[in-house]
């Protein structure tokens, strides 16, 4: 008879996972010593949080028979999670009261469907070569805090030999993607809620080429994700490090036109493909997460909790009934308020 898996199995797990990048106590996770507990913060007052890889919340000797994993925990998926009789979840992206709560204390809410909660984020980033293989490179270098920035994660990579141009790049791109089912599921939502004019997240982010055209030739790739504080300056370094970098990969965010790295690369000659958006890091780190729990934890069923957005006009929002509903609660309550 296999033995219960616990709360703390599944944090044993993750700390195999991540090659032992968890905190080994709560002394430990204040000493300052583990690179991968860290406090960001903007300066917006009062929205610094503290990354904390591991176990957020839970009882430690709690059964586990089923674990959801998912990329930014929201209110949405604690109630997919409670009326499916989850037990722990695990999401990639840090996790702070009343921010990934629905505006509440999350203890309250966790403790409501007696939920587990685990976040990895920094300690689970540069473990593998997924994301660059995915985009058609091999990465023989990975920087996770480069320039001194934590989180500045930048791969260094040679193609792959089914990868010559940007055209080979950017269809590969799609097809471990799937983008074509995305694209037949966005078709097939129009039609149902008839509405033609129904934007989604994937589809609306695919993969281009920015600076270059699909026959030119990539050899070099330098992977950047933008949003991680990468600049024209660290990308002048990375050349000065890397002079047969041919071409310039931004995934995860993504930069526009008019953007100082888009027009760096237009200045330098340098190749500019936009990879994968956020969206997508739920397939790229993860599912060969959720793959190796489920190695690891025999006997507790894995489910993938997949964020899908859409936008539509707000006339055409919802049913006929809610939106006359909208109407009256914002003209009787919220316009007309002297009335």
């Amino acid at each position: 008879m296999t033995a219960s898996v616990t709360v703390r199995d599944v944090n044993n797990a993750l700390n195999v996972i991540t090659g032992g990048r968890l905190p080994e106590s709560i002394g430990a996770l204040f000493s300052g010593k583990n690179p991968f507990v860290v406090i960001k913060s903007s300066s917006i007052p009062g929205k610094a949080i503290m990354e904390i890889p591991g176990l957020v919340y839970g009882d430690i000797n709690k059964e586990v028979k089923r674990i959801a994993v998912l990329m930014t925990l929201n209110e949405c998926h604690i109630e997919l999670a409670g009326s499916l009789g989850v037990d722990a979840i695990v999401a990639h992206h840090p996790i702070a009261d009343a921010a990934n709560s629905g505006g509440v204390t999350l203890k309250n809410y966790l403790d409501l469907y007696n939920i587990s909660v685990f976040e990895l984020h920094e300690a689970f980033h540069g473990l593998h070569p997924g994301i660059a293989y995915l985009h058609g490179h091999e990465a023989f270098r990975a920087e996770i805090a480069y320039g001194g920035i934590p989180g500045n994660i930048m791969f260094v990579g040679k193609t792959v030999p089914e990868v010559n141009t940007l055209g080979d790049m950017v269809h590969r791109i799609n097809e471990f993607m799937g983008m074509s089912q995305e694209d037949r599921m966005l078709e097939e939502e129009k039609k149902v809620r008839d509405c033609s004019e129904m934007f989604e997240t994937n589809t609306s982010t695919q993969s281009y080429i920015l600076v270059g055209n699909d026959a030119n030739s990539v050899n070099n790739v330098l992977h950047i994700f933008p949003h991680t504080g990468f600049t024209v300056e660290h990308l002048g370094q990375a050349l000065e490090e890397h002079p047969e970098v041919d071409t310039l990969l931004t995934t995860i965010s993504r930069v526009k036109a008019d953007h100082p790295l888009a027009e760096k690369c237009q200045e330098l000659g340098l190749n500019l493909v936009v990879g994968n958006s956020h969206a997508m890091e739920i397939f790229e780190n993860g599912l060969p997460l959720a793959a190796a729990l489920d190695k690891l934890l025999p006997g507790v069923e894995v489910l993938m909790f997949r964020e899908r957005i859409t936008a539509v006009p707000l006339q055409h929002f919802g049913s006929k009934a809610i939106r006359g509903y909208a109407d009256m609660i914002s003209e009787k309550f919220l316009v007309n308020k002297n009335k």
